[in-house]
């Protein structure tokens, strides 16, 4: 898929999905939707979700239906709706798999300073997002990038997901947007994980969704190519991510928001 629009910085994009590939109804309720607002709403999307969250707070906590089946499940997806898929990948042995049927590869915050995987995804030619890790100053992406393009791939785009805080709390420094965004490449807000409470639950991240709206509009005033968000039909009956995922209900009015915010920072030539 024609996936230029990332890099060309002519329109604010969203990548969006549900935090973890559930049943096949969640799954097509929710790219069926997100289709047909994006469509409406003229914003290029690009539909995420993960087979095997790795990073869970408890040994019992879903993970995902696994690497096989969770891309058969994205395959389907992405031929039935037309729509350039997005999933995370774990290791090094994953990247070279996960890029024969997804578009676009994630690696997860947690796992930014990992050389292997960094330059395993980047050996893929695909485009690649990486998370920006909550223990990561913002000019220290300049060393995460160097690993990346040591390749020759520069199909990078760097995501901020909040900072930590400590106790169970994270932060997001709007100071972090420009700075990035000096180094060259796409940079994203990931709103929905920036809202979590890491193990604020005990057994389970928490998280506070009802301040989505108010950093979403806030990141793309600040320049932001990309927002990043976790939604699901159900977020309160949700198998990962419940707390901070964004109902879809919630969405047109978000997305109708921050394409204005966007025409208009474009129109003045702030972008």
């Amino acid at each position: 898929m024609d996936l230029d629009f990332l890099f060309e910085r002519r329109s604010l994009f969203i990548i969006a999905g549900p935090c973890v590939i559930e049943s096949e109804a969640v799954m097509d309720e929710t790219a069926a939707f997100l289709k047909e607002i994006a469509l409406r709403f003229d914003l290029p999307l690009i539909f995420k979700s993960s087979y095997d969250k790795a990073n869970r707070s408890s040994i019992s906590s879903y993970r995902g239906p696994g690497i096989q089946k969770g891309l058969q499940i994205l395959a389907e997806l992405r031929q039935r709706y037309g729509l350039p898929v997005l999933t995370d990948i774990h290791s090094p042995e994953e990247a070279a798999v996960a890029a024969e049927v997804v578009d676009i590869l994630q690696v997860p915050a947690f796992l930014c300073r990992q050389t292997d995987i960094i330059i395993a995804a980047s050996e893929t030619g695909l485009p690649v997002n990486i998370k920006k890790g909550q223990f990561l100053a913002p000019w220290d992406v300049k060393n995460v990038i160097e690993k990346f393009t040591s390749t020759g791939n520069h199909r990078l785009i760097i995501t901020e997901r909040g900072t930590t805080f400590g106790y169970n709390n994270l932060v997001v420094d709007f100071r972090a947007f420009p700075i990035l965004r000096s180094f060259g490449y796409p940079v994203v807000f990931d709103v929905t994980h920036s809202l979590q409470l890491p193990g604020g639950l005990g057994r389970a991240s928490g998280g506070q969704r009802e301040f989505a709206h108010p950093l979403a509009r806030a990141a793309v005033a600040a320049g932001v190519d990309g927002l990043f968000m976790e939604v699901h039909p159900d977020p309160d009956r949700a198998l990962c991510d419940g707390p901070n995922m964004i109902p879809l209900g919630q969405l047109p009015g978000l997305f109708e928001t921050v394409r204005e915010i966007d025409n208009l920072l474009r129109q003045g030539g702030s972008l």
